[in-house]
Order: structure tokens, then C-alpha cells, then sequence
């Protein structure tokens, strides 16, 4: 019996991998050798056109939602920070002067930081059958690299969102294999950041780091997002680094808005804020 059962669907047609190995077991002729006769959904180039781009970003954004929803993941707990941030003891390799290779490592603090957060966010996971508040990250080094070990010290589950860049961006070793993500389009990978947040943590870290705080804080600020609790660690870091307080008082933003994050020093005073927030056992 050649058909198959999808997700206890009948399907009687013929598998499109199926076809995608009888078209390449064909003889070689100048006909068959042709690009025009390639599968289309098997044709690198012409997937690769600038006229498919609305097809690639609705591929981006539905082979992880689908992959997700098959590991029945309901919600995340999201960590942002800089990729250049060591671990303690570490080298600050990005460094380009002493005084930065200092402050790097002053800042290395914050891989404990992320990695001792993401312990506590996933054994609270662990109690939902890592299904709620999975930690999630963009799966690189730095304190992505933290947040995905945190997972991994408790033996649960975490997301990695990498994305294609000439350097930083590889995967770092303790994402689950199984969920980790490659992105070409920045604006996909943000989304499902966010789809299913529940908490977002942001560490030290620069403009990568900065776009996500900031595109998570305006779809709150007008309403298109819920609110959920943004924790900004390190009141030193944030303080210096922005300066909310001067956009309110200038009246660009309201004073409320500057209510929409809480800056917090702690691991613990982290995952205490969390619980208050939503009343976790």
C-alpha cells in the first residue's frame, strides 16, 4: 500500500521526496539536464530569486513554528546579550585594546548571570515537561552560549535562533540539536523570538542586543504585544548605555514607559520578579 498517513490524515498522493528521487534517477539528457527541468521546490536557483523572497520568509517562518509545535513548546523564557561577552576567565577575544579587553572581562560576570537564570527558568520548564518557559536564545557565543548551557546543566531543552553572519554567528555547542535554527532574514528570527515569550532577560551586549530591546519594548509600548516582564541586568550597564528617563522628560515617550522594563543584578532577583509576575509556585 503506497499511501502514507499524515498526522492520521489519508493521503493517497505520492510524497514529494518520493518524486524528487525519481527525478534525478532519470537518464541524462540535454532535456533532463536542464534547469528548467528541475523540481521547482528542488531548484536551489530558482528558489534563490529575487521574486521568491515572499516564499523564503514564509519558509522561515513556518519550518521552525512547525518543528516547535510538533515538540508541543507553549512558551519560552527569551535571553538577549552580547555574543563578545567571555566566560569567566575566559578571553575577551573581540577585544580591540586593553581597555576594552578589561571591561569585557569585568562584564563576563553576566555569562554567570545568564547561565545561573537559565537553570532556574528550565527547571521550572522541566516541571511542564519542557514545554513552558523553555529558554530560548540566538544560539551563539557570548551570553547566548550561557543560556543554552544554564539549559543544559539541568539536563533540559533550549532553543538556539541562529542567523547567517560573516563572523560570532555560529552554533554554540549545548543548544539542543533538535532546536536549533538557522535564519537568513533578521526580521523572521525576531518574530519567533517573541511568538511565544513569556520573559525576556537582556544582558550587557550592543547593537544587536540594543534592536532587540527596543523592538520588544515598542510592540508593547503601542499594544502589539502583552506584556510580559523585560529584565534589563546590570543597572550600571543600562543606566549609561540609555537613558530612558531624558526621552520622558523631552516628552518623547511617556513617563509610564519607562515602567515597561526592571532592571535587576540577579540570577535569583531575576527568576523572583518572574514568579511575582505570574504567580508561580
Amino acid at each position: 500500500m503506497s499511501a502514507k498517513r499524515n498526522r492520521d490524515i489519508w493521503d493517497p498522493l505520492v510524497p514529494s521526496h518520493r518524486d524528487m528521487d525519481r527525478a534525478k534517477a532519470v537518464p541524462e539528457t540535454p532535456q533532463t539536464n536542464a534547469a528548467a527541468y528541475r523540481l521547482a521546490y528542488d531548484d536551489e536557483d530558482f528558489l534563490c530569486r529575487e521574486e521568491l523572497r515572499p516564499v523564503r520568509l514564509q519558509l522561515e517562518l513556518m519550518k521552525p513554528e512547525l518543528l516547535l509545535q510538533e515538540r508541543g513548546i507553549k512558551s519560552t523564557v527569551v535571553l538577549f546579550g552580547g555574543a563578545r561577552i567571555p566566560e569567566p576567565g575566559g578571553l575577551a577575544w573581540a577585544a580591540k585594546n586593553e581597555t576594552q579587553r578589561r571591561n569585557l572581562e569585568a562584564n563576563a560576570k553576566y555569562y554567570d548571570e545568564a547561565r545561573t537564570f537559565a537553570q532556574l527558568c528550565s527547571r521550572y520548564s522541566s516541571t511542564t515537561y519542557n514545554r513552558e518557559f523553555v529558554v530560548v536564545t540566538g544560539g551563539g557565543p557570548g551570553v547566548m552560549e550561557a543560556g543554552n548551557r544554564g539549559a543544559a546543566d539541568v539536563g533540559s531543552s533550549s532553543i538556539g535562533l541562529n542567523i547567517i553572519l560573516p563572523h560570532e554567528q555560529a552554533p554554540n555547542e549545548y543548544v539542543t540539536p533538535e532546536l536549533c535554527f538557522n535564519f537568513h532574514y533578521f526580521a523572521i528570527r525576531k518574530m519567533h523570538f517573541l511568538m511565544r515569550a513569556r520573559v525576556i532577560a537582556v544582558f550587557p551586549g550592543g547593537f544587536g542586543t540594543m534592536d532587540e530591546l527596543f523592538e520588544s519594548l515598542t510592540l508593547i509600548q503601542t499594544g502589539r504585544m502583552e506584556r510580559v516582564p523585560i529584565l534589563l541586568f546590570g543597572k550600571d550597564f543600562w543606566t549609561r548605555a540609555i537613558n530612558l528617563e531624558f526621552l520622558a522628560e523631552q516628552g518623547t515617550i511617556s513617563p509610564a514607559d519607562t515602567e515597561l522594563f526592571e532592571l535587576v543584578e540577579s540570577a535569583e532577583e531575576a527568576w523572583g520578579s518572574v514568579r511575582t509576575f505570574y504567580d508561580l509556585e
